[in-house]
């Protein structure tokens, strides 16, 4: 327990804190602390993924293009 961030938002909870200590204990956390803390690593690595999606996309792809196929007649 010496994340201050998770202290943090813990001290914000206010009102909710029955709510997400609830929720906790029913997705089978020990403790409230625990399940912030693991909120928290769950939204960086998702800002992780997000930021390596965006640098693959910048990539570039190249197609090949399919060659055209050549007409038998002459008048097309």
């Amino acid at each position: 327990m010496n994340n201050p961030q998770v202290l943090k938002i813990i001290e914000n909870l206010k009102g909710r804190r029955n709510y997400e200590e609830k929720k906790a204990s029913k997705l089978g956390f020990n403790s409230i602390y625990a399940y912030i803390e693991s909120k928290i690593l769950k939204e960086k690595e998702a800002e992780a993924a997000k930021i390596l999606d965006q640098s693959v996309a910048k990539e570039v792809v190249i197609e090949e293009k399919k060659p055209e196929k050549k007409k038998s007649c002459s008048c097309c």
